[in-house]
């Protein structure tokens, strides 16, 4: 079964920047699509970014400019640079791995908070 563990989370000012990580087990990292999705107090959980395993990338249009997914399949290993926070970012993060781009692995999720 895949794992993933998920780091980098924090509380950041707007305008700041925090990058999250999440490394996967198993051995086939590099036929994954990679996932972030989030989930706000009272709000349902959204898609934020994908990263295909042919190395595309899409965006949710709420991040499109401000967050890029990067991806390191050497380390097992998957990023999401977050830039110009925004409180209406707070939520819980989540790494998501699957053979499709629905995700059947999630991570435990990663806190992040932006205070105005």
């Amino acid at each position: 079964q895949v794992q993933l563990v998920e780091s980098g989370g924090g509380l950041v000012q707007a305008g700041g920047s925090l990058r999250l990580s999440c490394t996967v087990s198993g051995r086939t990292f590099s036929n994954y699509v990679m996932g972030w999705f989030r989930q706000a107090p009272g709000k349902e959980r959204e898609f934020v970014a994908r990263s295909w395993s042919g190395g595309s990338t899409s965006y949710a249009n709420s991040v499109k400019g401000r967050f890029t997914i990067s991806r390191d399949n050497a380390k097992n290993t998957v990023y999401l640079q977050m830039n110009s926070l925004k409180p209406e970012d707070t939520a819980v993060y989540y790494c998501t791995a699957g053979t499709t781009p629905a995700p059947n692995s999630w991570g435990q999720g990663t806190q992040v908070t932006v205070s105005s």
